[in-house]
C-alpha cells in the first residue's frame, strides 16, 4: 500500500498533453470515476493573454529559452517544417478552427484498414456525430473576397458544386456579445459571438472560438480532473508491479523542478512532436519501455499540403472573417482553402519570398528575380505594403495522396548538431512535396484574378522543404508490434495500460485538418474504457 505522500501524486491515469486527443480523454475519464491528471507543456491562456498581433513573439511564438512562451511553434527538418501548437487546449488554440470530415479513400486506406472490425467509416460515424456536438461545429456564415474568387474559379473549371462554406469551431452569436453556454445546458463557461476579425490562429481574445478549454478539458476539471500547466514530461517508465512513473519538469524557461508521478494507465496525448520523441527516447532506454514497436517513429505523413501567401496591394480586406472561411474540392483527393490572419499580424512577411518553383534552389532563386524583374512595380508595391495581413490572402492546398518519413533521435544541422529529432527517407517512400504543378497552377490563378503576387516561405524556396500544420503518424496502428505501434483500440503493443491517442496514432492521410477525426478517434477510445469499479 503507497503511502500518504506517494498516494498524493499517484493517478488512476496520467495524460500527457491536452491536444484534442488528451482533452476527449481527460472528460471521458474523469465521467467514469478516475482520477485523472492531465500535463501540458504550455501555458494555460486566458482570452486576454493572447496576442493582439503575431508580431508579439513573446506571447504568440513557443520558445521558453528565449522567453517566448505562446502557442505557436514552428519546428525545422530536413524534409518539411512543422507548424504547431502548445498551450492547455494544445493545437485548439492555434488551429485554424475546420472540422474537415475526410473522404471515403480515408477510411478505406490500406495502412489501417484491418484495425477496426466494422470498417472506420462505420465505427466512427457516431464518434465523428459525437465530435461535432461537442466542438460546437457550425457552417461559416460570412462570405469574404476570397471566397468569392474562390467561387469564380469553382465556377470557370465546372465545379461549383464542389464548393462550400467551411464547418468550424466557432460561435457565431450576436458579434462581441457574451451568452451562457450555448452548448452544455448551463454546463460550460459564458461564451461570445464572433466578431470576423480574422485572429483565430494567434488566440480568440473575444471568447468565439470553440478551443477545448472551453469544452472537453473546461467539462473534464469540472469532473475532477486535474489539468497542470508549464510541466513537460521527460521520461516515461514501467512501474515495477504494474502501472508507469512518469517523471517531469516545469517549462518555466526551460529549467525547474523536476516531479516524479505514478499512474496506472497513461495516456500520450502530445501530438507527433511530442508523443514520438518521447517514445523513441524511452525505447532506446534500457529502464524506459524496451518492448515497445520498433516502428515507433514510422509512417510519419502530412496532408501532402502546399502553402502560398497572395500579397494584393490594391485590396485592403483580406484579413476579414474567420481563418478559414470556404472549401474548394478541385478534384477527387485534392482542395483549396483560402486563410487569414487578422489585421495587424505580418510577422510572416519576415519569411515570404516570391514563389518560383523548380528543381534546384538556384533554380527556385534565379525564378524569383526573374519575376521581379518581369513586374517590378507589382512587386515593389505588394512588399511594401503596410499591413501585410489586411492585404494578404493565404492559400492552403491539401491532398489526400500518401508520402511518408521516418521520425528518429538523431543530430544534424536543424538540431545544432545535439542529439533531437531528426526526419529520415526511407526509399521507395517519397517525400513530402514543396512544389505541385495543380497548386502552383491555383495559386497564379488566385494571383492573377485579385492582382497580387505569390509568396512562400524562406524554407520552401532556399531549401525546397514543405510546411505542414498537419503532421501525423509515428505511433501508427497494426496487427501486431512488427508493422503497428498500438493496435485498433489505440493500446501501446507490450505495455499494458498504455495508450497513445492523438495525431501520432492517425495511421493515413485524411487530406484535410485532422482535429475532427483525432477527436473522433479519441471519443471510441474512450468508449472501450470500463468505468471505474
Amino acid at each position: 500500500m503507497p503511502s500518504s505522500a506517494s498516494s498524493a501524486s499517484h493517478y488512476d491515469w496520467i495524460i500527457v498533453g491536452s491536444g484534442f486527443g488528451g482533452s476527449v480523454s481527460a472528460l471521458r475519464l474523469a465521467e467514469k470515476g478516475y482520477r485523472v491528471l492531465v500535463l501540458e507543456k504550455g501555458r494555460r491562456f486566458a482570452a486576454d493573454d493572447f496576442p493582439r498581433t503575431n508580431w508579439d513573439l513573446p506571447r504568440w511564438m513557443w520558445r521558453p529559452s528565449l522567453g517566448l512562451r505562446g502557442i505557436f511553434q514552428m519546428s525545422f527538418f530536413r524534409h518539411v517544417t512543422v507548424l504547431h501548437g502548445v498551450g492547455v487546449g494544445g493545437g485548439s488554440l492555434v488551429y485554424a478552427n475546420t472540422l474537415a470530415y475526410p473522404t471515403a479513400s480515408f477510411f478505406a486506406s490500406r495502412s489501417w484498414s484491418a484495425s477496426a472490425s466494422a470498417g472506420w467509416e462505420t465505427e466512427l460515424e457516431p464518434h465523428y456525430a459525437t465530435a461535432r456536438r461537442m466542438l460546437g461545429a457550425a457552417r461559416n456564415p460570412r462570405e469574404t473576397p476570397g471566397d468569392r474568387v474562390l467561387l469564380e474559379i469553382a465556377r470557370e473549371s465546372g465545379r461549383e458544386n464542389d464548393f462550400r462554406p467551411a464547418d468550424v469551431a466557432v460561435y457565431f452569436g450576436a458579434p462581441g456579445e457574451t451568452a451562457r453556454d450555448p452548448f452544455f445546458g448551463g454546463a460550460g463557461p459564458d461564451r461570445a459571438g464572433c466578431t470576423f476579425c480574422g485572429a483565430c490562429m494567434t488566440g480568440c481574445r473575444v471568447g468565439a472560438k470553440n478551443t477545448l478549454d472551453r469544452n472537453y478539458l473546461y467539462l473534464a476539471e469540472k469532473r475532477g480532473a486535474e489539468v497542470r500547466a508549464e510541466t513537460e514530461v521527460i521520461a516515461l517508465r514501467a512501474r515495477p508491479g504494474g502501472g508507469y512513473v512518469v517523471e517531469a519538469k516545469d517549462t518555466f524557461g526551460g529549467y525547474g523542478t523536476r516531479r516524479r508521478l505514478t499512474a496506472d494507465r497513461v495516456v500520450c496525448a502530445g501530438g507527433v512532436m511530442g508523443t514520438v520523441p518521447l517514445l523513441l527516447a524511452m525505447r532506446e532506454d534500457p529502464e524506459g519501455l524496451p518492448r515497445l514497436s520498433p516502428r515507433v517513429g514510422d509512417f510519419v505523413r502530412t496532408n501532402s499540403e502546399a502553402l502560398f501567401a497572395v500579397v494584393a496591394p490594391d485590396r485592403d480586406d483580406l484579413s476579414n472573417g474567420i481563418a478559414i472561411t470556404s472549401i474548394l474540392h478541385t478534384d477527387d483527393h485534392s482542395h483549396l482553402e483560402p486563410v487569414r490572419y487578422g489585421a495587424g499580424s505580418g510577422f510572416f512577411r519576415l519569411l515570404a519570398l516570391p514563389y518560383a518553383p523548380g528543381k534546384t534552389s538556384l533554380a527556385r532563386i534565379a525564378g524569383a528575380i526573374a519575376k521581379l524583374a518581369r513586374n517590378p512595380r507589382l512587386w515593389a508595391r505588394a512588399l511594401s505594403v503596410r499591413d501585410f495581413a489586411r492585404h494578404t490572402q493565404i492559400l492552403l492546398y491539401m491532398r489526400t495522396l500518401e508520402s511518408n518519413l521516418s521520425l528518429r533521435l538523431g543530430r544534424s544541422v536543424f538540431t545544432g548538431f545535439t542529439r533531437g529529432l531528426v526526419t529520415r527517407l526511407d526509399p521507395p517512400a517519397e517525400a513530402p512535396q514543396a512544389f505541385m504543378p495543380d497548386a502552383t497552377a491555383l495559386a497564379e490563378r488566385f494571383a492573377k484574378k485579385v492582382g497580387g503576387a505569390p509568396l512562400a516561405l524562406v524554407t520552401d524556396m532556399l531549401l525546397g522543404t514543405p510546411s505542414t500544420a498537419h503532421i501525423l503518424g509515428g505511433a501508427c496502428m497494426g496487427a501486431s508490434a512488427e508493422d503497428g505501434v498500438i493496435d485498433g483500440r489505440h493500446r501501446a503493443f507490450g505495455y499494458e495500460g498504455l495508450y497513445v491517442i492523438d495525431g501520432s496514432s492517425v495511421s493515413a492521410n485524411p487530406g484535410v485538418n485532422p482535429s475532427l477525426t483525432i477527436t473522433a478517434l479519441a471519443e471510441r477510445a474512450m468508449s472501450f474504457v470500463p468505468a471505474k469499479s
